[in-house]
């Protein structure tokens, strides 16, 4: 598939949900969490920025040659173990800079309840794959 006709701006698209588990104390520990403003375990940001990916998609083998360039977000909400997360994504843009293909992604996770926890962005370079290798993958 070619990358610049697969992905529209203003395309929709969402990742699989994840029941979430951690090991720190702030993360799993109920009694400690108790005394904390959250009142229990609480999900590890990090590990809710893992669950951002293009590649963790519903469009992770619709889509070859993009690569992570740039990515960042910002925590709404926190997320408590026991919430199943959905990631959800919105091309925001794609452009070229002489040679060279972008594709921005804005990103979101909400939580069971409709709530975003997390809303942040990729920034992609896409490269398209050589005639052989687009042969290769596809037997």
């Amino acid at each position: 598939m070619d990358s610049t006709h697969a992905l529209k701006e203003g395309l929709k698209f969402v990742g699989p949900s994840k029941t979430l588990n951690d090991t720190h104390p702030i993360h799993n520990d109920v009694e400690y969490t108790k005394l904390t403003r959250f009142g229990k375990p609480t999900a590890h940001g990090l590990l809710l920025a893992s669950l951002t990916p293009r590649g963790a998609s519903e469009l992770k083998d619709k889509v070859d040659g993009f690569v992570i360039c740039e990515h960042g977000c910002r925590y709404l909400h926190p997320a408590v173990v026991g919430d199943t997360i959905r990631p959800e994504f919105v091309v925001e843009r794609t452009w070229k800079e002489g040679h060279r293909e972008f594709c921005r992604i804005k990103t979101a996770l909400c939580n069971q309840s409709g709530e975003t926890v997390l809303e942040g962005f990729h920034m992609y370079r896409v490269i398209p794959q050589k005639t052989e290798e687009k042969i290769h993958h596809a037997g």
